[in-house]
C-alpha cells in the first residue's frame, strides 16, 4: 500500500529548511526528511491505530452484554465513555504539550530538542501506552484487555441454561476490564491529536511541489483511517466471534506494536518543526491583558494598536538568509469582532520593557480572535458524533435481535454490519470528488466544489435523516416481533439489512463532516496552533459521545423500569423514541449551525474563494482517494 503513494521529485533540492529541524536537532535537509518517505510511516501508524482502536469498539457491546451480562443502556456507556477519554482528556493535554515552547529561550540543546520533538514523542510514547507498560505498571492496554478476555476468573460464569439466569460480572471483574479499555484511550487520545499535524509537518508550505503533497496527504490520510477501519469491521470482528476474544484482542496488540516499530523507524527522516510556544499560553496572555485593561478606552485607528514591527521583522527575515520566506508571524489584518479582546494591544508605557501578560501584539489578539470565532462552528458540529455513537453501540444491538444469515449456514457477525459504515464512507469520498465537485464548481465557482463548512453542514443534514430512518426502521421492527411474539432474547424474523440505510446515510455523513471538520480547522488555526486545533477538532467527537451517555442515562432514569425507551430486551423497549428525540435534537443543531456558519468570517484566504487557503495555492487536480 505504502509503494502505492505519490513518488516524492529525485530533483528534491539539497538547501535546508529553516523551519525544520532533522532527529539530532540540526536544520533539516531537503533531500533527505520529510515528503512521502517520511509521511508514509505515519500513514502506516496511523493505520494500525484506528485497526486497533475500532477492533476493540465497534464489537464491545456485544461482549458487554453477551459475556460480562451488563444492560443495553449500561452497556452504551461504556463504549462511549471509552471514547470519550479518548477523544478529549488526552487531546486536551497532548495538544499543549505537543504545541509547546521550542526555541525561544536560551534553552541547552536537549531541551531545545526535546521542545522539537513534542508532536513525535507524544506519538511515540502514547501509542507504546496501547501496548508496553509504563515503568511502575504491571501491563497495560490492549495487553490488559487480551489477559481479561482469555482468563476464566476474569469474566463471569455463562449463563445457566435451565434457568436462563445470567451472573453479572463482579466489581474486580469490570475494574479489570475499565482499566484495560481506559488504558488504551489514553494511547488513543495522545495519538490522533498530534499525527495529522506531524505528518503535515512532513511538507515545506514554501515550496510548490511538497505543498501540493501535502493536500494529498490529507487524502491518503482519511482513506488510511478508512482501510484501517475497513479490517477491523470485518476480519477482527470475525475473529473476536468466531475464534474467541483473546485471539482477536490479541491480533490488535500486535497491530499496535507493528504501527510503534513502523513510526519509530523513520525517525531520521522526520522533519521536527520549530514551534512558537504554547497557544494556551498565548490565549491565556491576551485575555489577561484585555481584562487588566478593560477601563482603557480603544484608540478610533486600529494602526494605534501595539503590532510587530515590520521592519525588525524583514531584517531578521534578511538575517536568516536572503530569498528565503520567512517563518515569523507576520502581521495580521485587524478585524471588528470582539473588540474587547484588542485592549490587550493598548500599550499604556511604550518606554517600558512589554510583558506578554499586560501587552499582547495585535497580531496575537487576532489569532486569538481567529480560535474564537471557530467555536461556534466547534459546538454545533458536537451533535454529529452523537449521532455517530449510535452506531456501535444501539444498532449494534438492534443487529444481535435479528436475523443475520446469508444463505443457510453463514450468519454475519453483528458488529460486522459497520462495514456498510465504512463502504459508505469510501464509496461517498469518490463521489463527492467526481460528481459533487463538478456540480458545485460550476453553480458556486468555488473550484473546490463545497467549502469546509459547507461539506460539514451537509453532514449534520444526513445525521437527522440518519435518525429519522433508524426510528421508522426499529417501529417496523417492533411490529415484527410482536406479530411473531418473538419470546425473550429471541430472534426477529426481519432481516439485518433493513439497518443498512441508517448505516449507510451516517457513513455519508462522516465523509463530509470529519474531512470538512479537518479541513476547516486545521487551515483556519494561527501558525503555531495546528495540534491544538487538532485537538479541538477532536475533541467534537468525545463531547458527542458525552452527550449520548447523558442522553442515555436521562432517557434511562426519566422512562423508568415500566415503560423504558431502552430496556435490556429490545423487544420490550421503544427505541424508535430515542431516535426520534435524537433526530429533533439534530434537527434543531442544524439551524443553530446554519447561523453560525453564516455569521463565520473566514481569515485571509478563505478556502475555496480562490484557489488558495492563509496563503498556501491548492491543487486544482483530481484529490486521490
Amino acid at each position: 500500500m505504502v509503494g502505492l503513494l505519490p513518488e516524492t521529485n529525485a530533483a528534491a533540492e539539497t538547501d535546508v529548511l529553516l523551519d525544520a529541524w532533522d532527529f539530532k536537532g540540526r536544520p533539516a535537509p531537503r533531500a533527505t526528511t520529510g515528503r512521502w518517505g517520511a509521511a508514509a510511516m505515519i500513514l502506516v501508524a496511523e493505520l494500525n491505530e484506528r485497526l486497533t482502536t475500532l477492533g476493540i469498539a465497534v464489537n464491545l457491546v456485544t461482549y458487554l452484554t453477551g459475556t460480562m451480562h451488563l444492560g443495553n443502556a449500561e452497556s452504551a456507556n461504556v463504549v462511549t465513555n471509552f471514547s470519550i477519554l479518548g477523544t478529549f482528556i488526552l487531546h486536551a493535554c497532548s495538544a499543549s504539550s505537543a504545541d509547546g515552547s521550542a526555541g525561544q529561550s536560551p534553552l541547552s540543546f536537549h531541551h531545545r530538542l526535546l521542545g522539537l520533538l513534542g508532536r513525535y514523542l507524544t506519538i511515540a510514547i502514547f501509542t507504546a501506552s496501547k501496548k508496553n507498560a509504563h515503568p511502575n505498571r504491571q501491563a497495560s492496554g490492549v495487553t490488559i484487555l487480551t489477559i481479561s478476555t482469555a482468563a476464566p476468573g476474569l469474566r463471569p460464569a455463562a449463563c445457566s441454561g435451565n434457568t436462563g439466569e445470567c451472573a453479572r460480572a463482579s466489581g474486580a471483574q469490570l475494574g479489570v476490564m475499565y482499566l484495560a479499555l481506559y488504558l488504551t484511550a489514553l494511547g488513543t487520545g495522545g495519538l490522533k491529536s498530534s499525527v495529522s499535524g506531524f505528518g503535515s509537518d512532513q511538507f515545506d508550505e514554501s515550496d510548490r511541489g511538497e505543498k501540493h503533497q501535502m493536500m494529498r496527504f490529507f487524502n491518503w490520510f482519511f482513506f488510511f483511517i478508512s482501510l484501517g477501519s475497513l479490517l477491523a469491521v470485518t476480519v477482527l470482528v470475525y475473529v473476536q466471534d468466531n475464534l474467541g476474544r483473546r485471539w482477536g484482542y490479541g491480533a490488535c496488540a500486535c497491530a499496535i506494536a507493528v504501527g510503534l516499530v513502523v513510526f519509530l523507524a523513520g525517525t531520521r527522516r522526520y522533519r521536527f518543526k520549530k514551534l512558537v510556544g504554547s497557544p494556551l499560553t498565548q490565549i491565556a496572555a491576551v485575555v489577561v491583558a484585555a481584562w487588566r485593561k478593560r477601563r482603557l478606552p480603544l484608540p478610533a485607528d486600529p494602526a494605534m494598536l501595539y503590532d510587530i514591527d515590520v521592519g525588525k521583522a524583514a531584517a531578521a527575515a534578511a538575517e536568516e538568509g536572503s530569498g528565503k520566506k520567512s517563518k515569523r508571524k507576520e502581521r495580521l489584518p485587524h478585524t471588528d469582532q470582539f473588540r474587547f479582546l484588542d485592549h490587550a494591544a493598548i500599550n499604556e508605557e511604550p518606554a517600558a520593557e512589554p510583558s506578554k501578560w499586560r501587552l499582547a501584539t495585535l497580531t496575537d489578539v487576532e489569532e486569538v480572535k481567529t480560535v474564537v470565532r471557530m467555536l461556534p462552528i466547534w459546538a454545533t458540529t458536537i451533535m454529529f458524533w452523537t449521532v455517530y455513537a449510535q452506531m456501535t453501540t444501539f444498532s449494534v444491538s438492534q443487529a444481535t435481535t435479528m436475523d443475520r444469515h446469508i444463505g443457510s449456514s453463514f450468519q454475519i457477525p453483528a458488529g460486522s454490519l459497520t462495514v456498510f459504515f465504512v463502504g459508505s464512507i469510501l464509496l461517498t469520498v469518490p463521489v463527492y470528488d467526481r460528481i459533487v465537485v463538478p456540480v458545485a464548481r460550476r453553480v458556486s465557482g468555488n473550484p473546490h466544489g463545497l467549502t469546509p463548512l459547507q461539506r460539514i453542514g451537509v453532514g449534520l443534514a444526513l445525521s437527522v435523516v440518519a435518525m429519522a430512518g433508524a426510528a421508522l426502521t426499529e417501529i417496523r421492527r417492533l411490529r415484527v416481533a410482536r406479530d411473531a411474539a418473538v419470546p425473550a432474547g429471541g430472534v426477529v424474523p426481519m432481516s439485518v439489512f433493513w439497518l443498512i440505510p441508517q448505516f449507510f446515510l451516517v457513513g455519508a455523513g462522516e465523509a463530509f463532516t470529519y474531512i470538512g471538520q479537518l479541513d476547516f480547522f486545521l487551515r483556519e488555526c494561527p501558525k503555531g496552533m495546528k495540534t491544538m486545533s487538532t485537538g479541538l477538532f477532536l475533541s467534537t467527537l468525545s463531547l458527542g459521545f458525552f452527550v449520548s451517555s447523558a442522553l442515555v442515562a436521562a432517557v434511562h432514569r426519566v422512562t423508568g423500569d415500566r415503560h423504558p425507551w431502552i430496556a435490556d430486551d429490545l423487544n420490550k423497549g421503544r427505541l424508535d423514541n430515542f431516535y426520534w428525540l435524537l433526530a429533533v435534537i439534530c434537527l434543531a443543531n442544524l439551524f443553530v449551525y446554519l447561523v453560525a456558519a453564516r455569521w463565520y468570517k473566514y481569515k485571509a484566504g478563505r478556502p475555496g474563494a480562490d484557489g488558495s487557503v492563509n496563503g498556501v495555492e491548492m491543487a486544482d487536480e483530481p484529490m486521490l482517494h
